[in-house]
């Protein structure tokens, strides 16, 4: 299961602690790290049982959770960037003159008057999810759709998919999956994105590629692989450095 899938269909509270465990592993939710259980993991000298290490994997790459969502697209989390700031504020353990000095708005009642938005806001969420999750139990013509991956720097219709639809759109321009070559480049956005999404597959996770290395991966699926490397950047799944020197995908 890719780990964006995981991240998505997870459960409220295994969200909160930032893994899961499935089968022998735990499995880091907002990097896809698999920490197998049964073994013991050395750091900084001390030694830590697998799930310990998961959570010490997580301070140490991510610094929390909520650090790692808060710093998610703004199209992913809903929050305005005045919302944002103030959650990492609130999080930071700072109280309402401090806040209020630091953002530079309004008085302390403002602030509280914030706090009691945010809350109004949580309160809605839980009703909506109760709302959706209901809903599942009675929508039998809702189709399934793909999830968008949490890299993604902009989520608009282009990622409204069907599991169906990308089915479609792979056999259409990549019969031979990501090991042949593309039929041609998609006309459409949607189908790029479907499309690009499955060349990502091509490279390893953890791995730091040259422009070289990318371009050869490149060429075997298509001769304009500039292109194609650009839509990879474009569309949130790999990054690089500023002088084009190094590529990893990214997390």
């Amino acid at each position: 299961m890719d780990i964006s899938e995981r991240f998505w269909n997870t459960s409220l509270e295994e969200l909160k602690q930032g893994y899961i465990q499935e089968s022998d592993s735990y499995i880091c939710l907002l990097c896809g790290e698999k920490i197998e259980n049964g073994i013991i993991y050395p750091y900084d000298g001390i030694f830590y049982e697998a799930e310990r290490y998961m959570r010490i994997h997580i301070e140490s790459t991510h610094q929390s959770v909520f650090d790692y969502l808060i710093n998610l697209d703004k199209k992913l989390t809903g929050l305005t960037d005045h919302q944002n700031q103030l959650l990492r504020l609130f999080y930071q353990g700072k109280g309402d003159k401090e806040v209020q000095a630091e953002m530079g708005i309004g008085s302390t009642s403002t602030i509280r008057h914030h706090r009691f938005a945010l809350k109004e806001r949580e309160r809605q969420a839980k009703i909506f999810l109760t709302l959706m999750e209901l809903l599942k139990e009675k929508d039998q013509y809702a189709p399934a759709f793909v999830p968008p991956h949490k890299t993604a720097k902009m989520i608009d219709d282009r990622y409204a998919v069907t599991e169906a639809e990308q089915r479609e759109i792979i056999k259409k321009f990549l019969p031979e999956g990501i090991n042949g070559r593309l039929t041609q480049f998609p006309p459409k956005e949607k189908q790029r994105l479907i499309i690009i999404r499955e060349i990502k597959g091509k490279f390893e996770k953890d791995r730091i590629y040259t422009e070289k290395e990318i371009n050869q991966i490149l060429e075997d699926i298509h001769e304009d692989y500039a292109l194609i490397r650009r839509y990879l950047i474009e569309y949130g799944f790999i990054e690089r450095k500023s002088d084009g020197s190094q590529y990893w995908l990214k997390k």
